[in-house]
């Protein structure tokens, strides 16, 4: 890693470490408050811990449905909050992973572990916690192909090495699992001279990455369609933070993507979806991102691409499908609904 890398590493583990006592301190509106967490996922919440509430730093609610028996991996867990409300999600059959590089985090985190299985009404922990970093799972242990989701909670914009991380993504999931997360994003590049800035930095601004560079990196690596689930406009409530970067706009998007063999475009084979209605958070619909809603036993024509995520990953349960890749009708129009991004400065993508 080179120096400026660790420079940036340094910098976030003392803003997070030191700098940050509680959300409180934070000075964007990019850090969700706890009641704006979806309501199905707010009983789960209200088991979890006072003390790893009051330092959580996310910008969403990066956690998706179906987990019952999955293994999780929580990129940047800090106090283990979404870890404990995973958790609860996966059950005693499943197993949630935290990783952070600051001490101080892990150290609340680790303190509550026996808290949590008593309250949850386990007989023993399913989750654990470990010092490293999101750039190389591997001095963790982390395999390849081990991990059915993988979830961050803006966390990755803070990293010096973007690629390596999603690199090392694509590395640990198994082939149709996911990748759920909610970062910064920006409208624009944000300028160089930004980018070290230490107050922005663990603002999570100034690592905020540029939704086009996104969407290259990805496909750089391999991962041709990602989905697109929520966005938001972040307030810069701070007079310092607004006088820097007061011309950039910032974003909290919450992403998805799938370890599936996608193409590069929506193509059209005929294929036709229904949901069953079968998935316990979603009896009546099932979003998949901002523009596919699956209405319990309505049937759906879809892309190729949208089929192999629905059917090729976890989900595949709760659909029946009709059609193969046996005969190609051209390109589909997939393209996302209007109107679903806020312009308002707010909590982002909560």
């Amino acid at each position: 890693m080179t120096s400026s890398a660790q420079a940036v590493q340094k910098d976030v583990q003392e803003y997070y470490g030191e700098t940050l006592q509680s959300s409180a301190d934070l000075k964007t509106s990019a850090c969700c408050p706890i009641d704006s967490m979806p309501v199905h996922l707010q009983p789960y919440l209200k088991k979890v811990h006072a003390e790893v509430q009051e330092k959580f730093y996310g910008c969403g609610s990066p956690i998706p449905q179906a987990l019952e028996g999955m293994t999780v991996l929580d990129l940047g867990c800090g106090t283990g909050r979404d870890v404990y409300v995973l958790s609860q999600l996966v059950g005693t059959k499943g197993k949630v992973i935290g990783v952070d590089m600051t001490e101080a985090q892990l150290a609340v985190a680790r303190k509550h572990i026996a808290y949590h299985t008593e309250a949850f009404g386990y007989q023993k922990p399913n989750v654990e916690f470990h010092h490293g970093y999101i750039e190389n799972l591997k001095t963790i242990g982390i395999a390849d192909t081990s991990i059915d989701i993988v979830v961050s909670n803006c966390v990755i914009n803070l990293s010096p090495d973007k690629e390596a991380v999603f690199r090392e993504i694509f590395r640990v999931l198994k082939p149709g699992g996911e990748l759920y997360f909610s970062d910064v994003f920006t409208g624009r590049r944000v300028p160089k001279a930004l980018q070290h800035d230490k107050e922005l930095l663990g603002e999570c601004l100034g690592g905020a990455m540029y939704v086009e560079d996104f969407r290259r990196m990805l496909r750089k690596i391999g991962c041709l369609d990602c989905r697109m689930m929520s966005k938001g406009r972040i307030a810069l409530n701070e007079p310092s933070v607004e006088q820097k970067a007061g011309m950039i706009d910032f974003y909290s998007i919450t992403v998805r993507a799938f370890k599936c063999d996608l193409e590069d475009i929506c193509e059209d084979y005929g294929h036709v979806v229904t949901y069953k209605g079968t998935v316990a958070e979603a009896p009546h619909a099932f979003r998949l991102d901002d523009h596919h809603l699956f209405k319990t036993g309505m049937p759906e024509r879809v892309c190729g691409n949208t089929w192999k995520m629905l059917m090729e990953t976890r989900f595949s349960p709760h659909f029946s499908s009709m059609g193969d890749f046996s005969t190609h009708y051209g390109a589909f129009d997939c393209a996302p609904a209007t109107g679903t991004e806020s312009n308002a400065p707010s909590g982002a993508c909560c």
